[in-house]
């Protein structure tokens, strides 16, 4: 699966000791994961930590797995993180109901020996899915083979099969990838909903780029951050917005809302949640951090803003969700000059990096622990910085 599950082995460039979760029960692990984040957090914060816990089962809403053939016997597997050596998984209790529901139906049509189980089993290598809480599903299949015409009549019958099985499945959609070949059978999304402080929104979420897997804390983050952040009498800014998770719910929250986007696919499919949810106050620029800093200092000029000026804006906040990287020297440099500073984190190391430079000009006032990923090392963290 490529969501990273483990914390760095390194903090400041010193060692950190691997604790094995596996043999916890979940309050102990989450217990654990709150003590870690808050002497991380030490040099720069000891008021209340903000926690957020995960359901333990079914919290997952997408899931990637690698396909193994084994004569007439096909079924997923993964990849133990220790050892390497794959196993069997028939069923995932991380993932959604739905995802463990589809991953049985697809491989018993896979396996009945077909026609159509023999054309789709080919030279297929991987499978992919993508769920929502309303009930929709795409399944990805990735291929080491051309996919003809025969492939795509034998998916629509696949698609026919898992509509009948999947029960309170509201949509399924099959995605055949190849080598620059990608065929739908359908569509190539779904539509998320979710309920965010009492108010409902709808998200396009388009397979193969970045959704928050957890949505139960993707919930809980975009509440605390709401809460925590607003500012109706100033401009938000918001780098790394892919399709809007953050920006749309936060638009109720602030004057104005600049977001940027390196990724067209995410940036159409904001420009598509901006529509669909009636937001009036939001816009969508398709730059890196880097680029947003050349414009933002003038030294640059971009075709792509060319209907947004950033002078208009009354910038007194900045939101940043990097990735496992963290904040180049620029963007760093950039935030700093903000009044407050929201700051998500997929990554301590290079949260507490990023910190070491940010704490010079600014002061923690919240953190939070967001556990996207129970029984694992992983941890996400919150953070909202005032400057001094």
């Amino acid at each position: 699966m490529s969501d990273s599950i483990s914390t760095d082995n390194t903090l400041n460039n010193q060692p950190v000791e691997k604790i094995d979760l596996s043999s916890m029960s979940y309050n102990e692990q989450f217990t654990y994961k709150q003590n870690f984040l808050k002497n991380l957090l030490s040099p720069f914060f000891n008021g209340e930590l903000d926690a957020y816990s995960s359901p333990e089962k079914h919290y997952r809403m997408r899931a990637e797995f690698r396909v193994w053939h084994d004569g007439p016997a096909t079924y997923h597997i993964m990849f133990d993180q220790s050892t390497k050596q794959q196993y069997r998984v028939d069923q995932l209790p991380a993932a959604s109901i739905l995802i463990n529901n589809a991953m049985q139906s697809v491989m018993a049509f896979l396996n009945l020996g077909t026609d159509e189980a023999k054309e789709l089993r080919a030279k297929l290598f991987q499978v992919d899915y993508l769920s929502s809480t309303s009930g929709e599903i795409v399944i990805s299949m990735l291929y080491h083979k051309v996919l003809s015409d025969e492939w795509e009549a034998c998916a629509l019958k696949l698609k026919s099969a898992l509509s009948e099985s999947l029960s309170n499945c509201a949509n399924v959609d099959i995605i055949g990838r190849a080598r620059k070949v990608k065929r739908l059978i359908n569509r190539d999304y779904i539509n998320e909903a979710l309920k965010i402080n009492q108010q409902h929104y709808t998200f396009k979420q388009v397979e193969n780029s970045f959704t928050q897997p957890n949505a139960a804390i993707n919930i809980d983050m975009i509440e605390w951050v709401s809460k925590n952040g607003e500012s109706k009498n100033s401009d938000l800014l918001e780098l790394y917005c892919g399709a809007g998770n953050f920006s749309v719910p936060l638009s109720h929250y602030f004057r104005n809302v600049l977001a940027t986007e390196i990724s067209k696919t995410s940036v159409n499919a904001a420009q598509e949640n901006i529509t669909n949810n009636n937001i009036s106050n939001l816009k969508i620029a398709r730059l890196s951090s880097e680029e947003f800093v050349e414009a933002y200092n003038k030294t640059r000029e971009f075709n792509r803003l060319a209907d947004i000026r950033l002078d208009d804006y009354d910038f007194k906040t900045v939101l940043v969700d990097p990735p496992r990287a963290g904040l180049d020297d620029g963007t760093l440099d950039l935030i700093s000059r903000f009044d407050v500073i929201i700051y998500v984190s997929c990554n301590p190391s290079t949260l507490i990096e990023n910190l070491n430079t940010l704490n010079k000009t600014h002061k923690v006032v919240h953190a939070a622990l967001f556990d996207q990923f129970p029984f694992t090392e992983h941890i996400e963290s919150g953070l909202i910085l005032k400057r001094r």
